[in-house]
Formats: structure tokens, sequence, C-alpha cells
């Protein structure tokens, strides 16, 4: 299905809050664990006395691991893992586990070579970080179009990808759909499909290029 126009849809389909905020991170091994088994327990919407009847721990030898108090064994925490679908090492992630950001000063984006390319036709990538904590590569691009031609790049690849135009206008197909894209447009869509810019029609044309895929 497609849609062009979500309007009031948004807040119905957004399963995570963009504003909420985490606590801190906790610097004792033991609270870190203890928070993450909370978290991933109501995640699950189960009590203290359903965790317990499903891994044998007691409810008062939980009741210490979610609150910090008691450094639980690897038998523990394998049985916990088990009972609430996540890997042993889920338990640790809150424990100084770095968070990388990079920041690209304007202009200073790295030109990158993408299948299709032609002159008059710049990608800048403006931002990478491997093996980050939310299992997803994320490829943020600066496209800038200066020059016609008569055959246009077409790509195709997994995951999805997010486009908002900057400046000047193109028709940008999407599969057998062809959108016409000025300065505030955007487009959000399944890059396994073939995409790419169909006709220049105001040049210079500048936009943003998201793509997002699962790591390997």
């Amino acid at each position: 299905m497609t849609k062009t126009s979500p309007g009031d849809d948004f807040p119905q389909i957004l399963s995570q809050d963009p504003h909420a905020v985490r606590e801190p991170r906790e610097n004792n091994l033991e609270r870190a664990i203890g928070h993450e088994v909370r978290a991933y327990r109501k995640k699950l919407g189960i009590t203290v006395t359903d965790l317990s009847a499903a891994t044998g721990v007691s409810i008062g030898m939980l009741s210490k691991i979610e609150n910090g108090n008691i450094s639980p064994s690897l038998t523990t925490l394998q049985s916990l893992s088990r009972a609430l679908g996540v890997p042993v090492t889920a338990f640790f992630r809150g424990f100084e586990e770095p968070r990388n950001a990079t920041f690209v000063k304007a202009g200073e984006g790295i030109n990158a070579e993408r299948r299709g390319t032609r002159a008059g036709h710049q990608y800048s990538l403006l931002g990478h970080i491997d093996n980050n904590t939310s299992s997803v590569t994320v490829e943020p691009y600066l496209i800038t179009l200066t020059t016609d031609s008569d055959v246009f790049p077409t790509f195709q690849h997994e995951g999805m990808e997010f486009l908002y135009m900057l400046e000047g206008e193109i028709v940008y197909r999407h599969g057998e759909q062809l959108f016409t894209m000025q300065a505030g447009d955007s487009l959000f869509f399944d890059a396994d499909a073939p995409h790419g810019p169909e006709r220049l029609v105001t040049l210079p044309a500048r936009y943003l290029s998201i793509i997002s895929y699962p790591q390997r």
C-alpha cells in the first residue's frame, strides 16, 4: 500500500517515543544488570512472580537482582536470558558501553562513488558509525546534481531510504511511481524497488538521502 500523505497516521504507527530520555548509564555492574533485567521484564509485561515461575529463581532473589543488590551467577543470567528471550550479553549493555557520534563540518563530507554515478552527480557521505547499539547501519548522504543527462542511475538495495529535498526540483522514480520533489518535500520508501532520479527539472538540485539496513 502506498501512502503519500500520512497525516494523522504517524502517531499511531510510532512504537517509540523519540523524546523519551533513558536513565543515565549505570557505572555499577550489578545495578546495570538489574536495570536491564527489569526493563526487559516490563517490556514483556510480566511480573516478578511470572519471571520467578519461568526461571526457578526465587522472587526475593529476583528483587535483589533488579535492585542491584546482588551479583547474579552466570547460571542465573542464562536462565533469565532464556525466559526474557534476549542474549546474556544484553544484560551488560548499560555498563560503560560507549555511544559514538560523528560530526562533519559543512563541505567536509566524504565523496563517495555509488554504482551508476556520473559527472555532475556528487554523493557526500555525512557520517558512519560501525558496531552501534541499534544493530542498524545508517548511511546519510548529501546528494548534489549539477549536470543534466539523458540516462540516470537506477539504484536497488536492501533496507529503507529517506529523501529530503533541499534545493531545486527533480522527478524521482520509485518502482513504477514518479514523484515531483521540490525544496521541503520528502520521500520514504523500501529501497529494494528500483529507484533514482528520473528527470532534473531545476538545477542545481540537492537532497539528503538516508539509507538504513540491518548490520551484517
